[in-house]
């Protein structure tokens, strides 16, 4: 980040110095308080500070014809920040300038050309593209779509040729067969929804879409009658909800094949989320800017920006996106609860958090399997075992008794008895839910975890755990859990082996640091030992009660400890 910062510096004075040189005529005291202006709308950019960031570029503007990173810079703050309009206006000032070539003023170009029916156009901007399709990773993949898109739209007829891209090419080949009405669509959407390699449930909404559009309400409702009520996507939870409910409008409203601005927006969500993926969130905000300027009657799509905002620290920008999201959309409106809860216990206290969301759950109508779900699970997070194995219970009743669903509740249940001490009932709910499900590796991790805790079924236990870990090897818990195991039984050196995976996996968990701990002592590294012991302390999930089980082994060593931990 200094790095990057000292970056951008050297640029601003680079650029400062070359004007100078350039005219002697300029005015310092003004052009230095633009080029102030400058760095901080670039700095407030990179921070993801969108208004104070379009702010600052605004008061800087007069840049934008002398440096050329400006209108790039600018463009892209506009876009984030809704602009997308006059995003476009702003290159077109520039247009024959050398400031505008660059990848995604074409991309705004040619969608500005396609929304005005000049298809001829159009193609000259996709074809300025094509001299940046080897930029990045999605280059070509917007290339190629925005070159069929435009083709069809103006033959109005399939222009489609296989790229590289065959998960891309299914989905442009069914939403334009659906744009042009072909008589092959549910064949498409068929194929589209139950594509082995590739999970396109989210598709089952546009599909939904289509038949209602085509008034095939029944068949609509079929395509969620075995759909995952826990697990599955949120769009689909609130689709089965608005069907339930006959507000079918509510589907039909926000999106229509037939459209040439929706067919587009729902493809640059997807390339946004490809860019989510890879934590470049710059593009991925700039590519749902454009999205949701296309549709933005796609609420459902905001929810990406909410999960770039919240997991950017950036609270504020979260919170903002999330009141788009109103009581009327049940399931929407309960992410949007679940991600207050979260922002409340980060900025205030983890009561107010609870308090919250079980003060918002209580005023829900007609709760649904996942929100019942959901809320056993915060009951768990927050420590009130008690309702939530009361939820889970209630659940229950609801699924079949071999079913996935009803082994993850077992395993839920059974670790929150576990958390109060009713190990007896724990050991139950863990046990009936291996039978069903055998090879899950968190439940036989949990289970097994929980006996060598008790000091009890040990050889079983680490058995349990090398299958889990077999299951899912880079999970930091289980590789810890295999390491505990190894060293309750006196294999010190292949506990240390498991144990150090852990911590580069993991390396500020105070419970995996303890334990690797211990084993360095048992290995006669002494100062190794006392140096993760003593990280223990200054680790910010540390309970009470390991911090004094720390102190006492810093002071005496292991021996009081004699395993215990």
């Amino acid at each position: 980040m200094i790095s990057k910062l000292f970056k951008i510096i050297f640029i601003i004075i680079s650029f400062f110095f070359a004007n100078q040189a350039k005219s002697k005529n300029i005015d310092y005291n003004f052009n230095k308080s633009e080029l102030s202006n400058y760095l901080s709308a670039i700095i407030s950019f990179n921070n993801h500070e969108n208004e104070q960031s379009l702010n600052y570029f605004n008061s800087s503007k007069r840049l934008l014809r002398s440096h050329e990173n400006y209108l790039k810079q600018y463009v892209f703050s506009l876009v984030v920040n809704q602009k997308v309009k006059r995003a476009i206006q702003e290159i077109k000032v520039l247009e024959n300038k050398e400031k505008v070539d660059f990848f995604e003023s074409y991309v705004l170009l040619s969608l500005d050309s396609i929304l005005k029916k000049k298809y001829n156009k159009s193609e000259k901007y996709i074809n300025y593209l094509s001299k940046f399709k080897n930029q990045g990773a999605y280059e070509k993949a917007i290339l190629n779509t925005l070159k069929i898109y435009t083709s069809t739209f103006k033959n109005k007829k399939l222009s489609f040729q296989k790229s590289n891209f065959e998960n891309l090419d299914l989905l442009n080949n069914t939403f334009l067969k659906c744009y042009l009405n072909d008589t092959s669509i549910n064949t498409s959407f068929d194929n589209l929804i139950n594509f082995a390699s590739v999970d396109y449930s989210r598709y089952l909404f546009f599909y939904a879409n289509y038949l209602l559009h085509e008034n095939k309400k029944d068949e609509a409702k079929k395509l969620f009658l075995n759909q995952d009520p826990l697990n599955s996507g949120l769009l689909l939870l609130q689709t089965k909800d608005w069907l339930v409910n006959n507000q079918t409008k509510k589907i039909t409203s926000i999106f229509s094949c037939k459209s040439e601005k929706d067919l587009l927006a729902e493809f640059f969500f997807l390339i946004s989320n490809l860019y989510a993926t890879q934590n470049d969130l710059i593009k991925s905000n700039f590519y749902l800017g454009v999205s949701n300027f296309l549709n933005n009657k796609f609420k459902a799509n905001k929810l990406l920006a909410v999960e770039n905002y919240y997991n950017l620290g950036k609270f504020d920008e979260t919170k903002k996106i999330l009141n788009n999201f109103t009581e009327e959309d049940k399931m929407f409106y309960w992410f949007k609860v679940k991600i207050n809860t979260k922002i409340i216990a980060s900025m205030q206290n983890k009561d107010q958090a609870f308090n919250y969301a079980d003060s918002e759950f209580k005023k829900i109508k007609k709760k649904t399997d996942k929100i019942n779900f959901d809320m056993a699970n915060i009951y768990k997070n927050f420590k009130k075992y008690n309702k939530a194995i009361t939820l889970y219970s209630e659940l229950m009743k609801n699924f079949e008794k071999n079913s996935d669903n009803y082994a993850d509740l077992l395993f839920r249940r059974g670790g929150s008895n576990e958390r109060l001490g009713n190990y007896k009932k724990s050991d139950e709910d863990l046990l009936l839910a291996l039978k069903i499900s055998p090879n899950e590796s968190y439940t036989l991790n949990y289970l097994a975890y929980s006996w060598l805790e008790r000091k009890m079924n040990i050889s079983k236990a680490v058995k349990m755990l090398e299958i889990a870990n077999k299951i899912n090897e880079n999970d930091p818990y289980i590789t810890d859990s295999v390491g505990w195991g190894y060293f309750l039984t006196g294999r010190y050196d292949e506990a240390e082996k498991f144990m150090r995976r852990a911590i580069i996996l993991m390396p500020n968990d105070p419970v995996i640091n303890d334990h690797y701990g211990d084993i360095l002592w048992k290995l006669n590294k002494k100062l190794q030992a006392k140096f993760y012991w003593e990280s223990v302390l200054n680790l910010e999930d540390t309970e009470d009660d390991m911090i004094e089980k720390v102190k006492i082994k810093l002071l005496k060593g292991l021996k009081i400890e004699s395993n215990s931990s």
